[in-house]
């Protein structure tokens, strides 16, 4: 009874319940007038032209699929709830709130273009993948930074510590989940410490990420403790399409010096500190010196745009001060880029897709999810099938249930194509990691699956002829020891069951 009366008095319950009643009226409603000849020829009459207007529209094939099946299925309500859930984008009020802040941006983003033209004299067609980011995501390539590599969430939380107790000026953090336990209380323990010495000290986190770990008033604990804190997108018990944009980035930035990013959040499983899904494999990326002002950029103009109890913040005040002594050395070439569903720019999927092009020997593959449409299917089979040795790591152990099976799904064609495919037999694989030709790797938050490529904010770092290539590729290697190579047999001894249950999952994964 104790455990019914927690989840019963969890806010996602209550939130949950609340809109399942709106809309069980919605559909009551529909159905009570459906009787009347005139509202269901209406309703045909208007699902038609829906239908047109959903097959014309500019985004994935399989995206658009899935809702004229459910329009096609339940003419009643299908039509209805496309118009109040199939938008991808946020509303246009907040877009352009959001568009706005992003433009301010621009100028303290300068990029310097003798490092392109460095680039382009190495490799003619790498160099594109860098000017796409630059051109549509509008951040820069650096030279003076250095990359250091967190093949687990364990280095990343040694490293984190180590650098948040030196931070003089700023403290910002920006994660998904926060929870309660070893890791997040030894990082709160530090910033409530340099709170008192005066560091600007700034909490971000998504309020559906956190929902089942922090309280609902934890924003105000933090405010006391004198950390500015703000909560994105709060969940509310409303009908709207914004409810399925989060923050899933995942950044830490300290004196404009020091950064973090990757698949890493706060908690005490990506530490493997207890075994929620097995163990957890995870990497992020530390980087040191220049590169690191697009991820203090990135989290100001998100904060400027969530929080709203202060002025925005002048980004000119936040400017990195290096003493003397503070040598800037150069490790290979680093791009932090963000990704945005406030735009009509998949940055996020249009890396990995490049990446896939771009590959001659090899590109090796980290990813929770493998769900995705039929481009992304074919970029992957055209890359094997063309020599490129394609490989794919994901969990052996998984989060979500159906999602395993949509991902399962994917297996058959991927591998006769030539596509090779390894579940991580110890738990669960969390990172998002490519790895290519010993010259391109790119660590960050994008998932393969739709609500990364086009519901999520995002962020990441791609590398060109840096150290951390060659400690992602062996890290990768290493990994490969502990995983189960997955085979065509094993695809064509699934039972016909689950093959059926997995093929109806995959129709509507761009849902999920």
């Amino acid at each position: 009874m104790k455990k019914l009366w927690n989840i019963m008095a969890n806010r996602l319950f209550i939130v949950a319940v609340l809109i399942l009643l709106q809309l069980g009226l919605i559909i009551g409603v529909m159905v009570s007038l459906s009787g009347f000849k005139l509202v269901s020829d209406l309703l045909r009459f208007i699902n038609f032209f829906l239908i047109i207007y959903i097959v014309n529209k500019q985004e994935n094939p399989s995206y658009k699929l899935a809702w004229i099946i459910l329009v096609l299925v339940f003419p009643l309500f299908g039509g209805l709830f496309y118009l109040m859930f199939g938008g991808r984008k946020m509303p246009k009020a907040l877009r352009r709130e959001a568009m706005a802040e992003a433009a301010r941006t621009h100028p303290v983003l300068p990029h310097n273009e003798k490092i392109l033209k460095e680039i382009e004299e190495q490799d003619n067609q790498i160099v594109k993948q860098f000017r796409y980011v630059l051109n549509n995501a509008y951040y820069p390539v650096y030279k003076n930074t250095e990359a250091t590599y967190c093949p687990t969430g364990e280095v990343k939380f040694w490293h984190m510590l180590r650098e948040l107790k030196k931070a003089e000026r700023y403290i910002f953090l920006e994660y998904f989940i926060v929870d309660n336990g070893i890791m997040w209380d030894s990082i709160l323990e530090i910033l409530i410490e340099k709170v008192k010495q005066g560091v600007d000290v700034r909490m971000m986190y998504d309020d559906a990420g956190c929902v089942y770990t922090l309280p609902a008033n934890y924003r105000k604990i933090l405010e006391k403790l004198g950390i500015r804190c703000a909560v994105f997108n709060p969940l509310k018990a409303r009908l709207v399409i914004q409810m399925n944009n989060r923050d899933h980035r995942k950044i830490c930035v300290i004196d404009g010096k020091i950064g973090f990013v990757g698949g890493i959040n706060l908690a005490d499983e990506y530490i493997n500190a207890y075994e929620k899904y097995g163990h957890w494999k995870d990497t992020a990326v530390m980087l040191r010196g220049e590169a690191v002002w697009s991820l203090t950029v990135m989290f100001l103009q998100f904060w400027n745009f969530v929080y709203k109890d202060m002025a925005p913040s002048n980004y000119d005040d936040y400017w990195p001060v290096y003493k003397p002594e503070e040598q800037l050395q150069s490790d290979g070439y680093i791009q932090p880029f963000s990704d945005s569903p406030t735009d009509e720019e998949e940055v996020g999927a249009t890396i990995h897709f490049n990446i896939i092009n771009q590959a001659r020997h090899y590109v090796y593959i980290h990813t929770p999810y493998l769900i995705i449409g039929y481009e992304m299917q074919r970029a992957l089979e055209t890359a094997a099938k063309a020599g490129v040795d394609v490989r794919i790591i994901v969990p052996h152990v998984p989060d979500k249930k159906l999602v395993f099976m949509v991902t399962r799904a994917n297996y058959e064609p991927l591998l006769k194509a030539g596509v090779k495919i390894y579940e991580y037999t110890p738990g669960f694989i969390h990172s998002k990691s490519f790895v290519s030709d010993d010259e391109i790797g790119l660590c960050g938050t994008t998932n393969m699956d739709y609500r990364s490529y086009y519901l999520h904010f995002e962020c990441g770092v791609l590398a060109y002829k840096s150290s951390i290539i060659r400690d992602m590729k062996q890290d990768y290697i290493e990994t490969l020891k502990d995983c189960r190579e997955v085979t065509l047999d094993d695809c064509r001894k699934t039972p016909a069951a689950v093959r059926l249950i997995r093929a109806i999952l995959n129709l509507f994964a761009p849902m999920m």
